[in-house]
């Protein structure tokens, strides 16, 4: 057999119980002193009180650990308003606030569970918001350098060097490069008679073509000035790469230059020709500029004697130096070396001339004093 259940006295029978004595005792105790008149109103007095303290003792005795445990059922839904962290009640009771204190421990438990949850969560939320936080500035500042760099060369280009983490483009160092110079002849002359709007479309026009050309030769666009512009070949290769992606950047400039003014012929437009230098050497490629304004570019005698180079250039010719021509390949003939008086230099600087004509030759000039040579189908590898 089993052990019997202890019979309990639930809160609600408590109650009545309660109101019972309090409210019966008086009663019978007016019935009582009506037969007992005997008695001195002393003695009667004495007797009043003491059932009376007697039922009201009884009465609070009852209800006293049902009024604690409401009382702690009461604050702590007070905590729970105020967001606290919740304590289970003790189950000492029977009845009704057993249950009542059964199942508002179970909610407090859960509610307890609930919030170690949302505690985790939110830690967790907090760390993913600071990698949120990581990752946009990650990706801002890959963006910036995205955009940077698509200034100077060619989307794909750009795209390799992001996916590389390869940040050598944009260093503050000293590297053997070739510089090429490219300017259109008599532009002064040409534009004097031009709209400006005519003027502005044309080195549009070029200046595209031309950029297109670079960035497919790993060339890296320094800057335009006035219908020149300025690129770097090499700086993120080896020398004899540079000076090559240069040459052959320079021949298929002129070629295209060529039918750039086919066109302009058919529609009655302006022509012009364009020269070019190149050389190769060292040079500092470097972030220049002020707090405000930088532009990555690149400095030093190379550039220089490239510019000078270039100035000497006719149109239609490209003008490299002996560095750059010492890295080409040996099937493509060269000309005779040729030294040129510069300006603020004591020794000649040698070079060499090479002529782009269309599409299907190009010439190699030797010095004046030589004659001249024309190769069928040359080509820059």
């Amino acid at each position: 057999m089993g052990k019997p259940q202890k019979q309990s006295i639930s809160f609600y029978r408590k109650i009545k119980i309660s109101l019972a004595l309090m409210g019966v005792l008086p009663f019978l105790l007016v019935v009582y002193l009506f037969s007992r008149q005997q008695e001195t109103l002393t003695t009667l007095m004495i007797l009043c009180s003491a059932l009376i303290l007697f039922s009201m003792l009884m009465g609070f005795t009852l209800l006293r650990k049902s009024s604690d445990q409401m009382q702690a059922l009461a604050k702590n839904t007070v905590i729970l308003d105020s967001g606290g962290v919740l304590q289970p009640l003790d189950v000492n009771v029977e009845g009704e606030l057993k249950d009542i204190a059964t199942n508002f421990n179970t909610v407090v438990k859960q509610l307890n569970d609930a919030n170690r949850d949302i505690q985790r969560r939110s830690i967790q939320l907090k760390e993913m918001t600071s990698d949120l936080y990581r990752s946009y500035g990650h990706l801002e500042k890959e963006n910036r350098l995205r955009n940077q760099l698509c200034r100077y060369v060619g989307t794909d280009l750009v795209e390799k060097l992001m996916i590389s983490q390869d940040s050598q483009l944009l260093k503050n160092e000293r590297k053997n490069v070739t510089i090429m110079f490219a300017d259109i002849r008599s532009f002064t002359a040409l534009s004097e008679h031009m709209e400006p709007e005519e003027v502005v479309a044309m080195l549009n026009e070029f200046f595209s073509i031309m950029t297109d050309i670079l960035f497919q030769h790993n060339g890296m666009l320094d800057k335009f000035v006035g219908d020149q512009l300025m690129a770097v070949f090499g700086h993120i290769s080896d020398e004899e790469s540079g000076a090559r992606s240069a040459v052959r950047a320079g021949v298929e400039m002129q070629k295209a230059t060529v039918k750039l003014m086919e066109k302009r012929a058919k529609m009655n437009q302006p022509l012009f020709e364009i020269g070019i230098g190149i050389n190769t050497g060292s040079a500092i490629l470097a972030s220049v500029g002020s707090e405000n304004r930088k532009d990555y570019t690149v400095i030093g005698d190379t550039v220089n004697t490239a510019a000078r180079l270039e100035s000497h250039a006719e149109g239609r010719e490209i003008v490299i130096g002996e560095r750059t021509c010492s890295h080409l390949p040996k099937k493509l003939p060269q000309s005779a070396r040729q030294e040129l008086k510069m300006k603020n230099r004591l020794e000649p600087l040698a070079c060499y001339t090479l002529i782009s004509e269309g599409n299907k030759k190009i010439r190699v000039v030797k010095p004046e004093s030589a004659k001249l040579h024309i190769v069928p189908n040359a080509q820059v590898v």
